[in-house]
């Protein structure tokens, strides 16, 4: 069974003063033995929550990344920066990154190839919007998303990878998928990760990203094919990011 993984994403949002209270609750949080735990933080704080988070279960990530190594690229962040602030982890092709910005998978296959490239964990984000849904539309869409990077990926590749599901219709809404809608989702996932290799899709987590919260958390992260969430609003508040780590155990 996969480690479970409970990543949060403060997106564009928090402040020096969030990163050190996160930093002092996570010295002295009890968590369940094997669960895992990282923080994508905006650019500006990653160096001060690389610092905040040292001595803590924290890992260290970011929410996004360029496809190129260095350059004149104004305003691009690129890989190897990251780790040398300390990142581990880097979200790539949320879903606002897709429709907000445009990444399409090509530009999401490229960072994710970028990342690898310099040892960080992609975190690929699949999702699929309301009209999709509606149009019976999402396993179609979820799945050819993740088919245009692991097509392209080398078995060795395609096992460094963590894959969140996150339905657009649910995030910052308020709506949430069911488990049970969730649950079909990461089913079909783990399914066709099958077909590349039985040992990659066992091995796979599949972390849920559609507004996860401290009081549906239990009930999602008790699906079995859920190994985690990727947790946007409530990850900003320690409290509630701390009751859904406890709920992973």
């Amino acid at each position: 069974m996969p480690t479970p993984l409970i990543a949060g994403n403060w997106k564009m949002n928090g402040s020096r003063d969030l990163v050190e209270a996160f930093g002092r609750a996570f010295e002295e949080a009890a968590l369940p033995a094997g669960v895992e735990v990282a923080l994508m933080v905006p650019f500006p704080f990653l160096e001060a929550a690389g610092r905040a988070f040292a001595g803590t279960p924290v890992a260290l990530g970011a929410q996004t990344l360029s496809d190129r190594p260095a350059g004149a690229f104004t305003g691009e962040v690129s890989g190897e920066m990251l780790r040398d602030c300390g990142a581990s982890q880097v979200l790539v092709g949320h879903s606002e990154r897709r429709t907000l910005f445009g990444e399409d998978d090509a530009a999401v296959l490229a960072r994710v190839r970028a990342a690898l490239g310099v040892g960080l964990t992609p975190v690929l984000c699949l999702g699929e919007t309301l009209e999709e849904r509606d149009a019976g539309r999402t396993e179609a869409v979820v799945l050819g998303q993740l088919e245009a990077v692991f097509d392209a990926l080398s078995p060795g590749e395609r096992a460094r990878l963590v894959i969140a599901y996150e339905p657009v219709w649910a995030i910052g809404t308020g709506r949430t998928a069911t488990p049970e809608q969730a649950q079909a989702v990461h089913g079909a996932l783990r399914a066709r990760l099958r077909r590349y290799d039985a040992a990659l899709a066992e091995g796979m987590r599949l972390l849920y990203g559609g507004s996860m919260k401290a009081d549906n958390a239990a009930e999602l992260l008790a699906q079995p094919d859920i190994d985690g969430g990727l947790v946007g609003g409530a990850s900003l508040k320690v409290d509630d990011f701390l009751a859904i780590c406890q709920s992973a155990g």
